[in-house]
């Protein structure tokens, strides 16, 4: 069975050559230390962590599960121990603020180092992983005694984070919630509710897990303004992080779920446990998207994490595995047959895989860059235009990026065919393990709302422009370079369409509201088939470039004009399916009563 292997030139090409890494980090204030030298050394590290240590234990994950035994869960053989070197390695503190024990280097940086943690083993990635969106929202709108008692030990790695939200009654639906908030005369609060789909809510791998919890004080409005954000420990500690006793919140029971099963989701019950207010009441909500879009494009990884995983493996099968002749003439004349990656179809489904798992790591390493931008970047409007590309890109990235990395993960047991559906080869596991992502942090259809109707009809456009504008200002520079037509002129006619069909939404939804919601999903993929678009044209153009100034390594950007031809020939044209159903409108939708469903 094929193992992961870090795909480090990719990374390189990706990061450093496209989205010029090295200039990035140079205006950064606080950033210094990020060289290149520096930066590809951890990489590499991380890439032999990921390969020998994690990576093996993903199968072990799938395989043994989690346990729970009255309210501890045990985790898969060998997760603790590796677990523990990592923190002895100091990884969990490499993207954090120094003054609270960090490094301090980019959070883009952090991205990378994710994106080879998840597709070693993103079961196990996701322990540590939650951590980091726990540690964002004690940074923005903790005290200074939270986070020297809380976020010095998520830093350093002791601790681990969860974020609860999800109710049994209320999914995205938080204006449900119930968890009550009772104020104590300390000054703390006791916490009372359940709490489910909570990911490393309980486990054996750290001493204290720190749970960001939503709920409500007893004199809190109705709805979505009346949620107030507390943190709740698993162990009670004092001033100074030293560990008491328990506290009043446990794990009621484990999911036996479809995948990603080395993962402990939890149903937590907090049954008068003692927290702490975070941030201001009654402001919970607002405190919580810091969490939230962090773990947004934490998913949006996941995408690409499973999109790179089933084209490894099918790339390593397919040049291995014999079966028939290929239809223009015999590729292999000593063997019995040809192998399958001479076919066709092979190369339809491989080329689908490539061609949305680098373009995939293109796009987040460019959202990773504003993530910076907007926490570092010392120019006013630099970080104001990073915010608004981020708010735009999110929820593209993480419903287009999880949409087709499942898509990549069922074409990657496809080229096995029927070895596929048998467990020893991977693909069956990378399938289940991939179905989640698009469920995660609002579904394919909740990020599809949030993009269409509160980024882009919410702003009259303007977020959309900020993209587009890019995209317009590429297609001028490359105006005369004959080699870029094709992409040019495409890229310049999606531009065009993609502001028309905006419009066209947009009107349709003055008439009837039902309109967004009708169009939101497919106008979500089209605008990721467009964006992606972007990003394969930018990489065949800089390709061209060192092509032209004699390159040695000649394969290597080949294959990225090939495979940007590819995208632009195969994949880019179901917009053109997306655009005829967005405009069919909500009536086909809508007319039919719910109770003629079925009779």
């Amino acid at each position: 069975m094929s193992e992961y292997k870090a795909p480090l030139r990719d990374i390189q090409f990706a990061l450093f050559e496209l989205n010029e890494y090295e200039a990035h980090c140079a205006t950064l204030p606080g950033s210094e230390d990020a060289t290149p030298d520096v930066v590809s050394a951890i990489i590499e590290e991380s890439a032999k962590f990921c390969e020998n240590v994690v990576g093996p234990l993903n199968r072990v994950g799938d395989q043994e599960g989690c346990q729970w035994n009255d309210g501890e869960v045990t985790t898969p053989s060998g997760f603790k121990e590796a677990y523990q070197q990592y923190v002895e390695a100091g990884w969990p503190s490499m993207t954090h603020d120094p003054e609270y024990g960090g490094q301090g280097l980019p959070h883009s940086l952090g991205t990378v180092l994710s994106e080879l943690l998840g597709s070693a083993n993103w079961s196990w990635g996701m322990y540590p992983g939650l951590s980091h969106g726990c540690m964002c929202t004690l940074h923005e709108h903790g005290t200074e005694e939270q986070k020297q008692t809380y976020l010095t030990k998520l830093v350093e790695g002791t601790w681990t984070g969860t974020m609860c939200l999800t109710e049994p009654h209320c999914g995205t639906d938080l204006g449900m919630l119930r968890t009550k908030a009772e104020p104590n005369a300390d000054g703390s609060y006791s916490i009372s509710g359940t709490k489910i789909f909570i990911s490393a809510g309980e486990h054996d791998m750290s001493e204290n897990i720190i749970h960001i919890v939503l709920a409500r004080l007893p004199d809190a409005p109705q709805g979505t303004k009346g949620i107030s954000l507390f943190i709740v420990p698993k162990m009670n500690v004092d001033s100074d992080g030293n560990i008491l006793d328990r506290n009043d919140v446990k794990c009621g029971s484990i999911e036996h779920k479809m995948g990603i099963h080395g993962n402990a989701t939890c149903v937590m019950n907090f049954d008068g446990a003692k927290g702490y207010l975070i941030g201001p009441p009654n402001k919970g909500l607002s405190c919580m998207f810091t969490f939230m879009n962090t773990a947004r494009l934490g998913t949006a990884l996941q995408g690409l994490a499973h999109a790179e995983v089933g084209f490894q493996k099918s790339l390593e099968y397919t040049r291995e595995r014999l079966q028939m002749r290929s239809l223009s003439g015999v590729k292999n004349p000593e063997g019995p047959a040809d192998p399958i990656i001479v076919h066709p179809d092979v190369r339809r489904m491989l080329l689908t895989q490539k061609a949305f798992s680098e373009g995939g790591r293109m796009m987040t390493y460019f959202i990773a860059k504003q993530v910076d931008l907007v926490e570092k970047a010392e120019d006013e409007e630099a970080r104001k235009s990073a915010d608004d590309l981020l708010g735009f890109l999110t929820p593209i990235a993480k419903a287009f990026l999880t949409e087709t990395g499942f898509e990549s993960a069922n074409l990657g047991l496809q080229c096995y065919g029927g070895h596929g559906f048998i467990a020893e080869w991977g693909l069956e596991q990378n399938v289940r393990d991939a179905r989640i992502s698009t469920l995660y942090e609002g579904t394919t259809g909740i990020q599809a709302l949030d993009l269409l109707g509160r980024k882009v009809l919410g702003s009259q456009g303007e977020l959309l422009k900020r993209f587009t504008k890019i995209v317009h200002k590429f297609c001028q520079s490359h105006a005369d370079n004959e080699a870029m037509a094709p992409y040019v002129a495409k890229l310049q006619e999606i531009n065009k369409e993609w502001g028309d069909l905006t419009m066209h939404v947009g009107m349709a939804a003055m008439e009837n509201a039902d309109e967004v919601g009708a169009a939101a999903v497919d106008y979500l993929m089209y605008s990721g088939y467009a964006s992606l678009a972007y990003f394969w044209a930018a990489a065949a153009a800089l390709s061209q470039e060192k092509l032209a100034a004699g390159t040695s390594e000649k394969d290597f950007y080949e294959s990225k004009i090939k495979t940007a031809k590819f995208y632009f020939d195969r994949l880019l044209p179901r917009t053109a399916s997306l655009v005829v159903t967005i405009k069919s409108g909500a009536s086909n939708l809508m007319e039919l009563d719910a109770e003629h469903f079925a009779f």
